[in-house]
């Protein structure tokens, strides 16, 4: 499956191509002085972000998927599988599941039967080139809740993936993420501290999101790489401390200090008053 038929329209290709091509410079390339920008929008989510497992046999179409979600404020997990897709359901609840139908171990239908055997009621957008009737049916027959055909286009997939959210009562609102007199206004994308406006790169916004979103509770290295970068650079973390090094000094400009170091585990945004 190839991004053309991902992205059918010609707005959705550019916009994702060009998110995309920055990303691949950042992870082979990286050069912290770089304020690149992109040009899809981000959508306002709630300050706990939705949890997805999207699960697709297609490497390159879930790397996508993912990459493009999390880049739309979702938090991404990503399974290769059914048998993965099961695996991670036992341990973890999403709040919705992106599933392809067509897949070699288990196919979407199957692990729909699984999830609903089990009593789980996570709302299942099922993905799949072939929406005949007869499959939409047993897709919905087995307990899924909604059917999108490839190709489609990512705004349609979004729009969908909300409008599920919305319907299993999920609250999806634009929002403002607030610590001390930090603002992260999501509606109009501006970030401020004692009332000055700071510009930030799209990392450095996205690192501080999810600082703040988080705020209050130890995140570790792992968890910064996996969310902001979607990327472990081979276990390098340096990239981390780079970037926590700029948001210092453009956040932690006045007291109290708000991004805080924990030895060895990873940051925490609480205030820490000087003196």
């Amino acid at each position: 499956m190839t991004a053309n038929l991902l992205f059918a329209t010609q707005k959705s290709l550019k916009g994702f191509f060009e998110f995309a091509e920055n990303r691949v410079r950042q992870l082979r390339g990286f050069s912290p002085h770089s304020h690149q920008t992109h040009s899809i929008d981000c959508y306002d989510l709630a300050v706990s972000a939705p949890a997805l497992l999207i699960v697709d046999d297609e490497a390159n179409l879930l790397s996508m998927l993912g990459a493009a979600l999390r880049h739309h404020g979702f938090d991404v997990t990503e399974a290769s599988g059914g048998v993965e897709a099961m695996d991670r359901l036992a341990h973890e609840q999403p709040d919705l599941i992106i599933l392809d139908v067509m897949m070699p171990d288990l196919d979407g239908f199957e692990v729909c039967r699984r999830v609903r055997q089990q009593g789980n009621q996570t709302p299942i957008l099922f993905l799949t080139a072939k929406a005949t009737t007869e499959d939409k049916v047993r897709g919905f027959t087995l307990g899924g809740d909604d059917y999108l055909e490839k190709p489609f286009s990512l705004d349609e997939l979004i729009a969908r993936a909300l409008a599920i959210l919305r319907r299993s009562g999920l609250t999806i609102t634009s929002t403002r993420l607030e610590l001390e007199d930090l603002v992260m206004n999501e509606d109009l994308r501006v970030t401020t501290r004692a009332g000055r406006e700071i510009s930030l790169s799209p990392t450095e916004y996205n690192l501080l999101r999810f600082l703040m979103i988080n705020q209050g509770r130890v995140v570790s290295r792992a968890q910064i790489l996996d969310h902001v970068w979607q990327y472990d650079f081979d276990g390098e973390s340096g990239v981390i401390e780079t970037y926590i090094s700029y948001l210092r000094k453009k956040v932690d400009f006045v007291e109290p200090k708000l991004i805080q170091t924990v030895r060895g585990v990873g940051y925490t945004m609480r205030p820490v008053a000087h003196g």
